[in-house]
């Protein structure tokens, strides 16, 4: 049986891009661009579901966990809302980015090179994110009972990924990186893009029950993204520890 998720040839090709995470403008700049729309998403998902009244740092002592992390681009900010953010990355240089930017943001994060599958820690957690992640591991199954077993029981489990059709190929490869370039060439595999049906079949199978599922759409008028029905090439899922 599997006992590691980890794609080598995937932390290389991220490894190579470390020093990239907060450039606005460099190789990640559709994350600056998504980013608000999933942290939004996230923080208001959480608050509904914990029943959270306060608004300042609505995710006060909550336990976050935030798997293949990169520079800690979604880290700061769950930071920020007042959680107590673990963020894990498989590659050294992106843990090493992340721990660089946190102390320039005055923020106090616990970083960690691991997968789910190698994490040394005890403790269990409230919200786990697989955002953007799974479509750059290997054995999608193993990686998704691995991070169930880091969740609390009733706690949230977001994965963002890319569905498996015609037109995310069109899009998030053809057009992302080969046409506007907003993605270096050979980012995505397509074959790894997941069906949600399939997702959610995955997810069931490890005590992750689903809660939401919505897609995430990039609007080119206004240059920004927003929540969608339409599941076709990016969306994202929220799922229930049972």
């Amino acid at each position: 049986m599997r006992r590691n998720t980890i794609n080598d040839d995937e932390i290389k090709k991220f490894s190579e891009l470390a020093a990239e995470w907060w450039n606005p403008e460099g190789k990640f700049k559709p994350l600056h661009k998504f980013n608000p729309i999933r942290i939004r998403y996230i923080k208001d998902n959480i608050v509904n579901h914990f029943k959270i009244h306060h608004k300042n740092r609505p995710l006060k002592n909550l336990d976050i966990l935030d798997i293949g992390c990169g520079g800690g681009l979604l880290s700061e900010p769950m930071s920020r809302l007042g959680g107590n953010v673990t963020g894990i990355d498989a590659s050294e240089k992106n843990i090493k980015i992340a721990k660089l930017h946190m102390k320039k943001s005055k923020l106090k994060i616990n970083y960690i090179c691991s997968s789910p599958e190698t994490l040394k820690i005890k403790k269990k957690f409230d919200i786990i994110l697989n955002m953007e992640i799974i479509e750059h591991v290997d054995d999608v199954n193993f990686f998704l009972k691995k991070s169930s077993e880091l969740l609390k029981k009733d706690g949230l489990m977001f994965v963002a990924t890319l569905n498996k059709t015609l037109k995310s190929y069109i899009f998030a490869i053809v057009g992302a990186e080969y046409i506007l370039r907003w993605l270096p060439i050979g980012t995505h595999d397509w074959n790894k893009f997941i069906e949600p049906t399939k997702l959610i079949k995955i997810g069931n199978n490890n005590s992750l029950k689903l809660k939401k599922i919505y897609g995430m759409k990039f609007n080119p008028i206004v240059n920004e993204w927003k929540i969608s029905n339409d599941k076709s090439v990016n969306y994202i899922v929220n799922f229930k520890k049972i």
